[in-house]
């Protein structure tokens, strides 16, 4: 019931937010499923609706404001996004449970790889640990992002979702405060040491998401009478 869309080589941000609100708007009007779309975007940075300007530091790519929850975010080539559309009308009206979800997914997919992904009070997202690295200041392992989340709502249909490190140019974070967290780094799948690539996320993806995401938010038509 959930459609499955896979776009190969960059798509340009602007086509992708149009079309994903365009297909939000047709699966809250009852007239499209569901959908989940995977693509790369060409390197830019989105200023979410919580973006603070000191946080831009470098504004070296294209920077796009966007009506998703959240701060400033990179996007890029080896970083593979999945735009998130479903009705939680269908499922249920609950927005933590919808982000919990989406944590979920994501942990249970770099699991499939053998990492470790935590959440963290106060930090959005998705971390491992870098023991290799030197120690937060209260002397707890260091920790970098894998995966960033922001979502927004229409008329209880999401659009926006998530943004996996697999292999992008980490350099390319430097010109942003990711998520306006400091103090942290950034890394991904082939940064960690795992010789992964997207087709390799994108299969971890699908066989993780009923057991993640339609667990914890199934259907109403689909639960058990």
């Amino acid at each position: 019931m959930v459609e499955w869309r896979v776009s190969d080589g960059l798509t340009p941000y602007a086509e992708a937010e149009a079309w994903m609100e365009a297909r939000a708007g047709a699966i809250a009007a009852g007239e499209a499923p569901e959908c989940l779309w995977l693509l790369e975007h060409p390197p830019l940075y989105t200023a979410g609706t919580s973006a603070r300007p000191e946080d831009l530091l470098d504004p070296r790519f294209p920077v796009h404001a966007v009506r998703r929850g959240g701060q400033y975010t990179y996007h890029g080539p080896g970083q593979r996004v999945v735009y998130v559309m479903l009705d939680l009308t269908a499922r249920r009206r609950d927005v933590r449970r919808f982000v919990h979800a989406l944590e979920t997914w994501v942990i249970a997919a770099l699991a499939s790889f053998q990492v470790t992904g935590l959440v963290r009070p106060g930090r959005v997202g998705v971390w491992v640990t870098r023991p290799e690295k030197p120690p937060q200041p209260d002397g707890s392992p260091a920790e970098d992002k894998i995966a960033a989340i922001g979502v927004r709502l229409r008329r209880w249909v999401s659009f926006h979702g998530l943004a996996i490190n697999v292999e992008p140019d980490l350099e390319h974070f430097g010109g942003i405060v990711p998520c306006g967290i400091r103090g942290h780094g950034v890394t991904s799948l082939v940064d960690l040491g795992l010789p992964a690539e997207m087709a390799d996320l994108d299969l971890a993806l699908r066989q993780t998401f009923e057991t993640s995401v339609d667990a914890i938010l199934p259907r109403l038509d689909a639960r058990d009478p």
